[in-house]
């Protein structure tokens, strides 16, 4: 990979461009549960705990590079399990604004828009690739919120795929919506070494961990080389990603790597 000049970055968006948003789940689903029973606080907490419970177990169960669920998916599941429909209001939670109000871990890290900016001024084109189970629309409120959803060319959402990091698919499905055709010219930079890191490895992108904390190893068995574990560079906070891009030489800036930039998806 080594004299082959970046030309796009994709990035992933829990643990990266935003804090890991793994505690935000009590918080979503008491708000479901304070709509489905007002007035009812004791079956509100139980309601509310069953469907942590159940979403807990939907990724805990789901195989490395599987379908990461959808949210819609999730709600049917917990709604078979418990007998009690909640569809309807995670709905009513999302329409009416209060999933923003009660999920602050989807605010952007604060280097978060300026290295946008800076990456774009360079003549990168930049992605977004995250495993989630929440609707691209809800993903789109958040990043427009925060002033990053123009400065992405494109974004990939795995609640939209087949499959999830750290499968190939996942990678490429995000490196053709940036119409990159040349996996080495492009660096992914994520906050796990076994979806984030082993996954873009093994599809020929240069790699880049952010270890904030939030870092863990390769799972056992998952069939990934250990080697490709091994970022190719590891950075403290967000900023630090443009030395790094800066040490491995300038971007291309004719391109010639690359298709006509698509707008964004």
């Amino acid at each position: 990979m080594t004299g082959t000049r970046a030309a796009a970055v994709v990035l992933d968006w829990g643990g990266t461009i935003t804090p890991s948003p793994d505690a935000d789940l009590r918080d979503l689903w008491r708000a479901v549960a304070w709509v489905c029973l007002p007035g009812q606080p004791d079956r509100r907490r139980e309601l509310a705990g069953s469907l942590e419970a159940v979403e807990k177990h939907w990724w805990a169960a789901a195989p490395p590079g599987t379908r990461t669920g959808t949210l819609t998916e999730i709600l049917a599941e917990a709604s078979r399990q418990l007998g009690f429909d909640v569809g309807a209001a995670a709905r009513h939670v999302a329409v009416s604004g209060a999933l923003d109000a009660r999920v602050p871990h989807t605010v952007c890290d604060p280097d978060a828009l300026l290295l946008l900016h800076l990456l774009r001024v360079r003549g990168l084109r930049v992605g977004l690739l995250t495993d989630t189970r929440w609707p691209p629309d809800w993903h789109s409120r958040w990043l427009a919120r925060d002033g990053l959803l123009g400065l992405l060319d494109a974004r990939t959402y795995t609640s939209e795929l087949p499959f999830s990091k750290p499968h190939p698919g996942a990678f490429h499905t995000a490196l053709a919506a940036l119409h990159v055709h040349d996996p080495r010219s492009a660096v992914f930079v994520g906050d796990r070494l076994d979806a984030d890191i082993a996954g873009a490895r093994a599809v020929g992108m240069r790699t880049v961990l952010l270890e904030d904390g939030a870092a863990r190893p390769p799972v056992a068995g998952g069939g990934l080389a250990a080697d490709r574990s091994m970022p190719d560079a590891v950075i403290g906070h967000l900023g630090g990603l443009l030395e790094v891009l800066d040490g491995w030489g300038a971007p291309s800036r004719h391109r010639a790597e690359l298709a006509p930039a698509p707008g964004p998806v």
